[in-house]
This record gives structure tokens, C-alpha cells and sequence, in this order.
């Protein structure tokens, strides 16, 4: 399985389409075996080819903090399961998606920049 998560240093990035690089971990037998990083600079707010690429890298599983509803929409067409709402050192969020501890927040930004927790 491979897992993807927009970084921003070693956390996860809270807005998934001004993400310029994705964490893309290869997880095998519950063990995170391979991490490896990729830009993503020239596709900034470009949800198709965010997802393209992604796709491209072999990724599973997207797990983000915020996203808009038209890259949610553009990921899950491509086949990829998003979990939302996710925060923190992205290593910790892959383990804890590898334990089943991490859930799906369900936030979806509504506007650039905003975003909403109700």
C-alpha cells in the first residue's frame, strides 16, 4: 500500500492544494518501508493533475488536513480513499492510519483559505 500526505517540513500541510511537495510512504506488513518525497510545485490548485500524479506514484490512500471538495471529488474519480482533518508529524499520521487509530474528520473547505469545523 502506498500512502500520500501534502508536507509542509515534516507535518502534515492543512491545505492540500497549495501543497508543493507529497510524502508518499510505501507500507508493507504494517511497517512503513519506504519514504519518499515529490513535488507537486506545478500543480498548485490543479486537482486533476494533482491527482494524476499521485496516481502515477502508485498511492492507495491520501491522508490530508484540509481539502476543497473539488480535489476530494478529483482524488476519490481516481480511485483514492481521502481521510481529512488529519494533523501533526506525518510519520505519527501514517502509523496511526496503520493501527486503524486515525479517523476521517470529514472537513471540507468551502472557500481558498478557509475552512470550517462545524
Amino acid at each position: 500500500m502506498k500512502i500520500a500526505i501534502p508536507n509542509n517540513g515534516n507535518m502534515v500541510n492543512q491545505h492540500f492544494g497549495m501543497s508543493e511537495s507529497f510524502i508518499i510512504a510505501t507500507v508493507d506488513d504494517e511497517k512503513i518501508i519506504q519514504i519518499e518525497k515529490i513535488s507537486a510545485v506545478e500543480f498548485a490548485h490543479q486537482h486533476q493533475g494533482l491527482a494524476d500524479l499521485l496516481v502515477k506514484h502508485g498511492t492507495n490512500v491520501v491522508i490530508t488536513g484540509g481539502i476543497g471538495g473539488g480535489a476530494l471529488a478529483g482524488l476519490q474519480q481516481n480511485g483514492l480513499k481521502v481521510i481529512k482533518g488529519a494533523s501533526g508529524e506525518y510519520t505519527k499520521v501514517i502509523q496511526e492510519y496503520i493501527d486503524g487509530k486515525l479517523e476521517d474528520k470529514n472537513i471540507v473547505c468551502n472557500h481558498h483559505g478557509e475552512h470550517n469545523n462545524n
